[in-house]
């Protein structure tokens, strides 16, 4: 019972060394759980929302559209579960200017149902649901009307359609029809697309730029009112795939091995089926084509016929009167009437000679016998000429056939290839990796800290111990007074830390997630296995520590415990023999540097805990400057032209035509912008930019017209880039790198993200979904934003664009016909608000699709989320750095009591002795602070390359500023510490702490 007392006495006289190992427990604990947690509950409620949408965890399109035949080819692929046949259409209406919208069918089978926030869902023809994104661009809302133009070719199925002159078939009633909707519509709810989270007042609609190939909106419509047999798209539902989660490894797997069927069995068959469909069309309505033809000529042939023999029977006649004519005259000069009567009563028979002769003597002596035989003539040889060429057209209709219709191509996609949803997990994986690593130091420094405050305490209880070990208690009885100590001082430390790491950190990042995405259904969960592992992992750390400083004080034998320690022996340091440094130096200068440099246990830790912390400081702020920077670099360093403006394909020329008239560009270059996918498939073999690498990233692809590709360099600056160590990128001079015939440019942002650099094999998806495997020429600096730059030949090497096969030989890019350019990049005179506003102007045109400017992009860029975990990184390591100079002030404080009674008892006043002691741990610090800065830069860099986040590169920079605001911010901090080391200074007492032990 005594020896319990004793414990718990001297536990209460360790208080403060308690609290600074349960301190550091609680920041390790609350980083270890706190990103994690709030980056598990955001995955978890997605996820969740995801299930009860019916998010399609396959989506299959095809350049062709899809028929009932190709569904139910899906429906028998082992291990789908539903699939859902949709039908969509790209419709235009007026919304301070044209705007463009996808009319997306609610499908009957519980895949990608929108989610309703308002009102109710569209049940009868004309009513659709809207996305708050255009009830807040519109002003409209709940019963307000709206009336759409369909576009004129709105997918990829009505251009093959209206290219190739037939729809195709199907099972069920021969001919194919594309989507169409209704076009006078009614708002009657406010729903959230399930494919696209992004919270249209947040970060991503701010920043994003749309471009051509996408709709400004989405309008959900129901079924009724929806007519066509020709599908978009079929989403597809796989087994068991609910059942895990949709960010994890196993969720991939499954859903991989139903696109692996799809793509080994059903794709293959199903498009050379379709493309057989389409072939049978075309030959079936060329056969349509000469069947009715034929009549038609028949008729003619028939008419020209029944005109020929009434003519014929005309010119009989006359030549049968004339016949009888001569016949009676020559009767006439005959012997007697009896004779010349019956040669008259009698028609002359003629023969076929003479009487052809006679008809072409009538003819030729009748003007109007003869217009109608020319006429006559005319007409037959008219009819022959329109019959042999009918019939030579469609000859070439029957050869041509194969060849204009293409070959049909099947796009099977995942989740990951949804812009919103690749977003969200990269956002979340990128802020985890941050979790993942800041507990590391936190553990370290957590151990170090430890490790010095339980040794100070056991060489404190020295005496007693080896009193104790003397009674005959055993030395893990003895060794359990500390063991308990810091198990309880852990345990305290990590249970507050659960609940901030649990509760408070997952609340302040879900609040700035909710500022970026809409994730219905967040809540906060508590996880008991990660939570007692945090605690465990914390746990084992420090009682290992502990049970290290008793072993090293416990084997010894209880009479050398029970004499004082020696005090460590003096030695020459290294200052001494410098002698014209150490000759000037006063004696309490050189007593500090001798302490100093005596204890390197002690020097040791101080440094290292005050180096770790200092880095951790240094690390936040440098991707605080690293995010801060972004925008600044990219829109007023990489891009060198102000505005950016993008229409229709069809109000090109009137763009242009209106941005030239204003007359505030000072030179432009006109460019195709499309948005598509750039895709990397892990293979291992050295084509792409790592082996195994493997992803998908949506780009902005920017074609160039060929005889001003060297203009390219005058509007965006191409600076070759490799990669580098630690966070940081080789880079090229400016103007080095030129854009060509043999490969694309990609920006940095996407090769970082993707593993590409140059000479990669690429699979590029453009603004009509065509795909084509490309060459990377280059990888150029570009930050944000993930530009892929292509020459107008490459472009129509890749994609198969017919038209533009001679665009190198053409006389100028404005005369090809090859590419439509949508786009122009301009420099502009006047200042950034003018420019600013100019572009804002732009966009009330009705040609101007988009505009953006880049000096508003440069001002406007922000990074919430990442500021706000920068923020909490700081926030920690400042607290963390508070705790740890706490935790060795007063273990320096409490080893060295006899040592400052001594100078009270020699006569120092309580200042100077504050200043002797205060002096080496400020020297100290120094120390820390210097080691710090650098090893915060070098955390920095190594952390920056895991952010591998959608569209962004994060170019690591590290301002003068931040390093003093690091440097400031720790010796602050050291001299708070002071506040409360002093007056425990002043506390000891001479007497009592000279005493001898004995």
């Amino acid at each position: 019972m005594a020896f319990v007392k004793d414990m718990l006495r001297m536990w209460a006289h360790s208080w403060k060394r308690f609290i600074s190992i349960a301190m550091i427990t609680l920041l390790g604990v609350a980083v270890l759980t706190g990103i994690y947690a709030g980056c598990r509950d955001a995955f978890r409620s997605t996820d969740r929302f995801f299930d009860a949408q019916g998010l399609h965890d396959v989506q299959v399109l095809s350049t062709a559209g899809l028929s009932n035949g190709d569904i139910a080819a899906l429906r028998k692929v082992n291990g789908v579960a539903k699939v859902q046949a949709e039908r969509s259409q790209e419709v235009t209406f007026d919304l301070d200017g044209r705007k463009s919208a996808t009319m997306q069918e609610i499908g009957t089978n519980g895949i990608d149902q929108p989610y309703l926030q308002e009102g109710r869902m569209p049940k009868k023809a004309g009513e659709i649901a809207v996305t708050r994104k255009f009830i807040r661009d519109s002003g409209k809302r709940i019963g307000s009307r709206l009336t759409v133009t369909p576009e004129s070719a709105s997918s990829d199925t009505s251009d093959t359609n209206d290219t190739n002159g037939a729809d195709g078939t199907n099972e069920t009633n021969g001919t194919d029809e594309a989507p169409s909707f209704p076009t006078k519509l009614t708002i009657v709810g406010v729903v959230l697309d399930p494919q696209n989270l992004s919270n249209p007042d947040g970060y991503s609609a701010m920043t994003s730029f749309r471009s051509t190939a996408t709709t400004d909106y989405t309008f959900f419509a129901p079924y009724d009112g929806v007519t066509g047999t020709l599908y978009t798209s079929a989403t597809l539902l796989v087994k068991g795939a609910a059942a895990e989660s949709t960010f994890d490894e196993s969720y991939e797997n499954t859903v991989k091995q139903v696109t692996d069927r799809i793509d080994g069995t059903v794709k293959t068959d199903r498009q050379k089926a379709r493309r057989q469909e389409l072939l049978d069309a075309g030959n079936k309505k060329i056969a349509d084509a000469r069947a009715e033809a034929d009549k038609k000529f028949a008729d003619a042939q028939s008419q020209i016929d029944a005109n020929r023999q009434q003519f014929n029977q005309q010119v009989d006649q006359i030549v049968d009167m004339q016949a009888s004519a001569a016949a009676a005259g020559a009767a006439a000069n005959g012997a007697n009437a009896g004779a010349a009567a019956a040669a008259g009563a009698t028609t002359p028979q003629l023969d076929e000679t003479t009487r052809e002769t006679m008809r072409e003597t009538i003819i030729a002596a009748s003007p109007e016998l003869t217009q109608a035989k020319q006429q006559l003539d005319q007409a037959q040889s008219q009819l022959n000429e329109q019959k042999a060429s009918t019939e030579q057209t469609l000859k070439t209709k029957e050869n041509e056939l194969k060849t204009s219709i293409p070959q049909v191509r099947w796009y099977v996609q995942d989740r990951q290839s949804l812009g919103g949803f690749s977003a969200l997990k990269s956002d979340l994986d990128s802020i985890q990796s941050l979790g993942n690593a800041f507990p590391i130091v936190f553990l370290l420094v957590a151990v170090m800290m430890s490790l010095t405050a339980m040794a100070r305490m056991v060489e404190e209880d020295r005496s007693l111990i080896g009193t104790y070990v003397g009674l005959g208690y055993g030395r893990l009885a003895v060794a359990s007074r500390y063991l308990l100590f810091a198990l309880l001082a852990c345990l305290i430390g990590g249970g507050l830390g659960l609940i901030a790491g649990f509760l408070g950190i997952p609340a302040f990042l879900l609040v700035v997630l909710q500022g970026m995405y809409v994730m219905p259904g967040l809540r906060l969960e508590y996880d008991w296995l990660y939570g007692s592992l945090g605690i465990a992992l914390f746990v084992v750390g420090v009682l290992a520590a502990t049970i290290y400083a008793c072993v090293q004080e416990m084997r010894q034998t209880p009479a050398a415990l029970m004499r004082p320690k020696a005090p460590r022996a003096g030695s020459r340091i290294l200052l001494e023999r410098i002698r014209p440094v150490w000759n000037r130096i006063g004696f309490l200068g050189k007593v500090t540097a001798r302490n100093i440099f005596r204890f390197k246990s002690r020097l040791i830790m101080t440094v290292g805990g005050v180096a770790g912390c200092t880095a951790l400081i240094v690390c936040g702020l440098a991707i605080n400057d690293t995010v801060a920077d972004l925008g600044i670099k990219q829109y007023r360093d990489i891009y060198q032209y102000d505005l950016m403006v993008v229409s229709d394909d069809s109000d090109a020329s009137a763009m242009r035509t209106k941005v030239a008239s204003d007359g505030r560009v000072t030179s432009s270059l006109d460019v195709r912008i499309e948005s598509g996918d750039l895709t990397v498939a892990g293979s291992g073999d050295g084509d792409s930019g790592k082996a195994g690498s493997s992803g998908s990233e949506s780009i902005q692809l920017v074609a160039v017209p060929e005889k001003h590709l060297s203009d390219l360099g005058e509007m965006v600056t191409l600076q070759p880039v490799s990669s580098g160590i630690l966070g940081t990128s080789g880079v090229g001079k400016t103007g080095s790198l030129k854009l060509d015939d043999d490969g694309v440019i990609v920006a940095q942002s996407a090769a970082s993200a993707l593993g590409v650099k140059a000479g990669s094999k690429v699979r590029l998806t453009n603004g009509d979904g065509v795909q084509a495997t490309a060459k990377v020429s280059a990888v150029n600096r570009n930050l944000i934003g993930s530009d892929v730059y292509v020459s107008e030949t490459y472009y129509a090497k890749l994609f198969d664009s017919k038209d533009a096969k001679n665009t190198k030989n053409s006389k100028s890019s404005e005369d090809s016909e090859a590419l439509t350019w949508n786009a122009m990049l301009a420099k502009l005179s006047g200042s950034d608000t003018s420019q600013t506003d100019y572009a804002e102007s732009l966009e009330e045109d009705s040609s101007v699709m988009k505009a953006v400017s880049c000096a508003h992009m440069a001002d406007s860029f922000k990074f919430d989320l990442m500021g706000a975990v920068v923020a909490l990184i700081v926030a920690l390591a400042g607290g963390l750095a508070l705790v740890v100079l706490f935790t060795l002030a007063n273990t320096n404080v409490s080893e060295r009591v006899r040592e400052m009674a001594t100078l009270k008892v020699l006569g120092f006043f309580d200042r100077e002795v504050h200043h002797y002691v205060n002096r080496e741990m400020m020297i100290l610090t120094v120390m820390g602070v210097i080691l710090g800065l650098p090893l915060g830069r070098l955390v920095g860099g190594m952390l920056t390359m895991a952010l591998n986040m959608p569209s962004l590169y994060f170019e690591v920079e590290v301002k003068p500023l931040s390093y003093v605001i690091a440097a400031v911010a720790t010796m602050a901090f050291a001299l708070l510490v002071q506040l409360f080391v002093n007056p425990v200074l002043d506390r000891i007492d001479p007497i009592s702490s000279l005493k001898s032990v004995e």
